[in-house]
């Protein structure tokens, strides 16, 4: 009746010891370390870079516990923070002979102490939050006039193609503010004009207006579509500011939208400002413009005449400089994949396939329709200087879909796809607020965090132990058995620990022992209608089930939703609250049941069972209120 099968005892067993597995990587704490990426877009971190940091380092008598290449990033981990300043303060002399040209990024980070065989089986410790890692908190201001000007830009050239097109004669387009001016001589060509712009432009609103002898038709854009181009800068920026990021391997970054034109990014374990200003500062501009390759331009190459006007001069990837024009033919916006291949007439060579949106596709294909055997360049722009990403040639009329390729290895063209797939800023960023969270008040609020989970336990186990006897011993090991699992569970997921996280846990712990109260209560129950101890354990297991399945469905939806709406903090909250309920109803029937098994289940004729005071009701005869106790 009160027996578990070898398997059932085997996935109880297995369950403890993977939870104990992979709970473990969380008691060895974090360490100091120095980490290092790239701080170009154009500048490959690969593991030739280990040999130079290490022997930096041994040139600075500095040892590390090690030096690893883990992702997008090198991180070197020592054993105390001193030690760990002198090595960034070493490793930045090394890699970065100009300061006034970095190459690389030397930023202090914390890692994990955990064994080396523990991060061999993916046993990690949970990801921490910025208020229990340290870290820097960032909020930026996103200049929404800047993105409607540079569609009022885009617009202006997209107007003029247009009237090209159709064959419509102006006396000029240009952009005023955030609005676009056309110029007409002939008012019947403005009518055309403009019945042709409110049809190909349905997002801009046109109105005529006299300008002395001549005719000017004034377009904005509408209340509705100016908001939709803001939504898609912010939008925009939040994505190309998640790939930046997540390339430099910062573990766990929060960045969100704060209300209409804000952003929040939280950068957990980087301690310093200044080199967190430097990974969200990477986000890039990309243009394609094209090569000037004129006789003055090629005298400005050999150094013997000054760069023609209307251009500017730029290094390629490999160093060498070339002229390209000032004029923008299509930028980042436009590019919607990038992704590295093989070129379509000759599969061995590698090539990057380009798409761009519709409007990129049309200014595409009349630029190489009028200019193919010529070079278009792909300039990418971090920080104010620009690079060369590619020139290649063009070989004959693009459209939407076209690749690029000559003179690349098969990483070359998977670094430039993604270079160009991390997309640009939108809108320029201004940094309005920003805040470092040391990691020694970190480390407090993990204390804290530690002690009120801790306390709570001890405060339940006590009240179960001693109301419930060897009911309570049980329910306090599932209780525990519960928390192993719930970080277990965290850990393997990789899920991010806050402070409300762990009031999340704290809170669980207490809906955990109410499942064991109502099964140790419904023991009781049936030990007072006179059932068999057997039998009181068997029913009272079954018929709790119910209740507490209730319970914690209802209570699991009210955490769904909170998953759901919630943001930031409150989502870190549902998380773990979600993840708590599962778990404790695992604990709460299958691993309290599988004890009290173990310990009833295998006496034939058990006549009583320790779970407290069982009052029964009063024999004939005896007054009301007189009961008899009967343990």
């Amino acid at each position: 009746m009160n027996r578990y099968s070898w398997w059932q005892y085997l996935i109880l067993g297995l369950a403890l010891v993977i939870g104990a597995l992979y709970t473990l990587p969380n008691f060895f704490g974090e360490a100091p370390a120095v980490q290092i990426s790239s701080g170009k877009a154009t500048v490959k971190l690969d593991a030739t870079m280990v040999p130079r940091v290490e022997a930096a380092l041994a040139q600075a008598g500095l040892k590390p516990d090690f030096v690893q290449l883990d992702g997008n990033s090198i991180k070197a981990r020592f054993a105390d923070t001193d030690t760990q300043i002198k090595a960034k303060d070493a490793i930045q002399k090394a890699l970065n002979p100009d300061p006034a040209d970095p190459g690389w990024i030397v930023a202090l980070n914390l890692l994990s102490r955990s064994p080396t065989w523990l991060t061999q089986v993916r046993a990690l410790p949970m990801y921490l939050g910025l208020d229990l890692r340290g870290g820097v908190h960032f909020l930026m201001q996103v200049d929404m006039r800047a993105a409607l000007t540079k569609k009022a830009e885009a617009t202006v050239g997209d107007v003029r193609s247009m009237l090209r097109d159709k064959n419509i004669r102006h006396g000029g387009a240009a952009r005023d503010g955030n609005t676009v001016q056309l110029r007409f001589r002939d008012r019947a060509v403005l009518g055309q004009a403009q019945a042709l712009l409110t049809d190909q432009l349905p997002d801009w609103q046109w109105v005529e207006s006299a300008d002395g002898s001549e005719f000017r038709l004034t377009g904005a854009l509408k209340p509705e579509a100016m908001r939709r181009v803001q939504d898609t800068a912010l939008q925009q920026n939040i994505t190309t500011l998640h790939n930046r990021v997540n390339e430099l391997g910062v573990a766990e970054p929060v960045i969100q939208q704060q209300g209409a034109d804000r952003i929040v990014v939280q950068l957990p374990g980087v301690q310093e400002t200044a080199k967190a200003k430097d990974i969200i500062g990477r986000t890039a501009t990309l243009e394609m413009r094209m090569v000037n390759t004129s006789t003055e331009a090629l005298e400005a190459l050999r150094g013997t005449a000054p760069v023609p006007f209307g251009s500017e001069r730029y290094l390629e990837r490999s160093g060498e400089p070339i002229i390209v024009y000032r004029q923008v033919i299509l930028t980042g916006d436009s590019l919607t994949d990038a992704q590295a291949g093989f070129d379509g007439q000759n599969a061995s060579e590698p090539a990057v396939h380009l798409t761009v949106d519709a409007k990129g596709a049309r200014i595409i294909r009349e630029v190489t329709r009028e200019n193919v055997g010529k070079r278009m360049a792909i300039l990418l722009f971090e920080k104010g200087k620009g690079e060369v990403v590619t020139a290649p040639v063009i070989r004959s009329e693009l459209g939407a879909r076209f690749q690029i390729s000559g003179r690349m290895t098969t990483v070359e063209a998977s670094d430039t796809a993604l270079l160009l797939r991390a997309g640009s800023l939108a809108a320029p960023m201004e940094i309005i607020e920003e805040r470092t969270i040391g990691p020694t008040l970190g480390a407090e609020n993990i204390r804290m965090g530690f002690r009120s989970v801790a306390w709570g336990f001890l405060a339940i186990a006590v009240f179960m132990c001693a109301y419930y006897l060897v009911f309570g011993v049980f329910s306090t090991l599932a209780l525990g058995f519960n928390l192993l699992l719930l970080v277990a569970v965290l850990s393997m997921l990789q899920a991010t620990l806050t402070l409300p996280g762990i009031a999340a846990i704290a809170l669980t712990l207490g809906m955990a022992i109410d499942s064991n109260v109502l099964i140790n209560e419904r023991v009781r129950e049936e030990l007072r209608s006179g059932a068999s101890p057997q039998a009181a354990i068997a029913i009272g297991y079954e018929r709790a089930f119910a209740t507490i399945l209730d319970s914690n469905i209802t209570t699991l939806i009210a955490g769904l939703a909170l998953l759901a709406f919630g943001s930031g903090f409150v989502r870190g909250f549902a998380v773990v609250h979600c993840l708590g309920i599962l778990t404790s109803m695992f604990s709460s029937v299958m691993f309290s049941r599988g004890l009290v098994n173990l310990w009833y289940g295998r006496q034939k004729k058990l006549k009583a069972v320790s779970i407290g005071q069982v009052w029964k009701p009063a024999a004939a005869g005896t007054p009301v209120g007189e009961q008899t106790p009967k343990a």
